[in-house]
């Protein structure tokens, strides 16, 4: 089972991914696709893409807060067992 440090490298990755292939497909139809289809169906693709890009660098940023209270909480329990041991 991939932890949360994973989770936030794998997400971000791929949002980013989707972001910048919102926007390579909206200059794509922008300069290349104008006058010989029409625009909707790009600009449904391309919307689509950068929301589920915007959609996993948020959800990456959420498993990066719960990698580092993890990491917290398991510093600060050490911390506890090694005071009561002495």
């Amino acid at each position: 089972m991939p932890n949360h440090e994973d989770k936030y490298i794998f997400k971000l990755l791929f949002g980013f991914g989707a972001v910048i292939a919102g926007v390579m497909i909206i200059m794509y139809a922008c300069f290349e696709r104008t006058k010989e289809d029409d625009w909707y169906f790009w600009g449904i693709v391309a919307s689509l893409l950068i929301c589920l890009g915007v959609y996993l660098v948020a959800a990456a940023f959420v498993h990066k807060m719960k990698s580092d209270l993890i990491r917290k909480q398991k510093i600060r329990h050490q911390q506890k067992a090694s005071d009561t041991d002495d």
